[in-house]
């Protein structure tokens, strides 16, 4: 079942067959419940713009994320028009197949389609179209998934990622042009002075933090909590955490170095992990768009953990290639034999981090990359391989689907940034068709 909340429009005239009509409708609604979490829709079809302005009066379409626009019969554009008066939800335009050829044109909803897509695409609002009746698999196949598309935009319109600290000098990758963003996607963006967190941090009662210590041990194989690199992971998180749920946070970009290691005394690396773990996607080096694209990936495969990392090797000769960072990922995605195993920081041989291979499975890799250009989408598959780990820190390595070699040159020339996020789940398709709802290009590679 897809967690998302819908309304759904059945919308139709007299003067065609509304007994058709009717099972379309009442067939259409059951397969709608069966698959969404919420549906909230009329007794019966709506024949004028008067009883849909009545309907809609009725509904409280604040949570709602997707509209269903179903073309039961012909219906001129007065009835769209008014339906996105007062909603911003994405639209699904939806017409049926006439039901016999030859005589009376019983419905005509393909042409009452057409004219709905006109209106919307002339106002400027999303919408997608599908074509079918509520029984055909295929049919079913496009509206659960652009139904999780919409469900998509409409969290990301209301997305608040909190950016704690400035990212490293020269990471301009991690950088975001707010007017930019908001106009693109709607995500806001909350700056967390880096350092008055510390400062709380420290100061929080023991029997607060000291939970997150025993969550992590359920989790982390080699966890010292006697360590004190471990209170530190432990007080910074608890106080995040806090502040997440106080301003409605949905995923953190964080400055990572030299900051923890000099003030804090303690890696962000575990910090990250168990955010992510926990469902508050985080980015190291305050990468703003890194988190943003490990909250899409979050979305469309139904919350299941994403990782962030450097492309840092390729084997010609596997086809593959290694995606790796420091000590952050989220602990169930560590290679079932070793688990969630604790470390230090590669570099700065400081704790905690985690120390991981990650575990085999398909993998989508994406990103939302920006540059003055404007947005882009990067999406490529792959299969992450049942390898030793390759260096120390958490890292995967991944055959690609294409060419290694030849990928890796494109995404040199076409200046794509150094993190991409990774899900274990083959979502491209619906990376694809969430790039032309929000009109963005997108490059599959």
């Amino acid at each position: 079942m897809v967690t998302t909340s819908v309304l759904y429009l059945p919308i139709g005239r007299k003067t065609f067959d509304l007994q058709v009509g009717q099972n379309i409708f009442e067939q259409s609604a059951v397969w709608l419940k069966e698959t969404c979490a919420t549906v909230c829709h009329p007794d019966g079809i709506l024949t004028s713009v008067e009883e849909l302005e009545t309907f809609l009066e009725s509904v409280e379409t604040k949570e709602i994320d997707t509209i269903v626009y179903q073309s039961v019969t012909f219906a001129d554009g007065e009835f769209i028009a008014k339906v996105i008066e007062s909603m911003d939800q994405p639209v699904i335009v939806w017409s049926v197949r006439e039901p016999s050829v030859g005589g009376r044109l019983r419905l005509n909803s393909l042409t009452g389609g057409n004219s709905t897509s006109h209106v919307l695409r002339d106002r400027k609002h999303p919408f997608s179209f599908v074509f079918g009746n509520p029984d055909e698999d295929k049919l079913q196949t496009l509206l659960k998934q652009q139904i999780q598309v919409n469900r998509l935009i409409w969290s990301l319109k209301r997305l608040t990622i909190g950016v704690v600290g400035e990212h490293p000098a020269g990471f301009f990758f991690s950088d975001v042009n707010e007017e930019q963003l908001q106009s693109a996607l709607g995500v806001k963006i909350l700056p967390i002075d880096l350092y008055q967190a510390f400062e709380a941090a420290k100061k929080l009662p023991e029997e607060e933090w000291k939970p997150v210590i025993h969550q992590a041990e359920q989790q982390v194989v080699g966890l010292n909590r006697s360590d004190e690199t471990v209170k530190r992971f432990a007080q910074f998180t608890t106080y995040l955490q806090k502040y997440i749920g106080e301003h409605q946070i949905g995923g953190v970009a964080i400055r990572c170095w030299p900051d923890f290691f000099i003030e804090l005394g303690a890696a962000a690396c575990s910090t990250l992990s168990h955010l992510t773990e926990g469902g508050v996607v985080s980015s190291c080096e305050s990468d703003i768009h890194g988190s943003i694209s490990m909250y899409i990936l979050r979305e469309l495969s139904g919350g299941k953990a994403p990782y962030l990392g450097d492309l840092v090797h390729i084997d010609e000769a596997k086809n593959s290639v290694v995606f790796w960072h420091c000590g952050a990922g989220a602990y169930s995605l560590a290679h079932p034999e070793t688990g969630a195993t604790a470390g230090v920081h590669p570099n700065r041989k400081m704790g905690l981090t985690m120390d991981f291979g990650l575990k085999a499975g398909k993998v989508t890799i994406f990103r939302l990359s920006y540059s003055q250009q404007g947005y882009r989408l990067l999406v490529m598959k792959g299969e992450a391989l049942d390898s030793p780990q390759a260096f120390d820190g958490t890292s995967v390595e991944v055959k690609l689907t294409n060419h290694a070699e030849e990928t890796l040159y494109r995404l040199m020339k076409e200046g794509f940034e150094p993190h991409y996020a990774l899900v274990y789940d083959d979502i491209a398709d619906l990376l694809v068709k969430f790039g032309k709802q929000v009109g963005i290009e997108t490059v599959v590679l």
